[in-house]
């Protein structure tokens, strides 16, 4: 899958007026957001990227514990206005994770859960508000894939720059393997079910940047 292209910068959205109101699930508000941050030109930067190529464009309805994040259906929305593609609203999270404001931790430990229809071979874009360790699009890429839909590329609003790149580089998987274990390893696939090799890069080097295994299972408790 391609790179996460990142539309605007976290603090312009983010300070944005209509941001809580948005992220809680007003329509108009998330709009107002959306079209006030675009930038345009990474809109083009995605065109040419297409390369007229005509994805579904599938946005990540998250639920938070204010309710139902706005942003990323309008965000898709103006971006299928731009660029002549189509949207889908079938495919939904299905769980609640609270991702907002949570610690990496957090968000490792509640995984978000997809449901719906998905096309057989194809095309999707992701669309989301944010991307943090990458982890909701991994989990949305893997679920369209699992049901034969082709993920070729994601975009957010906003987001860390060192989070744009999603595939797992190979120093950094030996890296945390190397650092907390075999054992620890075969406790994070029982937990999860997935090995390491499926983490994102940024989800991965913050495992590798913890102190040790034992920190990395209490804190995913507490966050549970």
């Amino acid at each position: 899958m391609i790179h996460a292209e990142i539309d605007s910068g976290i603090s312009a959205v983010k300070n944005h007026p209509s941001y809580a109101a948005a992220k809680s699930g007003d329509d108009e508000a998330a709009r107002d957001l959306v079209r006030e941050t675009i930038n345009y030109q990474q809109v083009e930067a995605l065109r040419r990227l297409l390369d007229g190529r005509k994805p579904i464009l599938v946005s990540v309805h998250a639920y938070e514990s204010e309710g139902v994040n706005a942003i990323p259906e309008e965000f898709a929305e103006e971006l299928a206005d731009h660029l002549g593609l189509e949207t889908d609203t079938s495919i939904v999270q299905t769980n609640v994770v609270s991702h907002t404001g949570a610690s990496g931790y957090g968000r490792l430990a509640r995984p978000p859960v997809f449901d719906g229809k998905v096309i057989s071979d194809a095309e999707y874009v992701l669309v989301d508000d944010f991307v943090g360790q990458g982890g909701t699009l991994a989990n949305l890429r893997g679920y369209i894939e699992s049901k034969r839909g082709r993920v070729i590329a994601a975009v957010t609003l906003t987001g860390q720059p060192r989070s744009a790149k999603l595939a797992l580089e190979l120093t950094t998987l030996d890296e945390l393997r190397g650092k907390h274990g075999e054992q620890f390893e075969k406790w994070w696939q029982k937990r999860f079910g997935y090995p390491f090799d499926c983490l994102t890069q940024s989800e991965a080097r913050y495992l590798a940047n913890s102190p040790d295994a034992e920190t990395i299972r209490n804190r995913i408790a507490e966050a549970e």
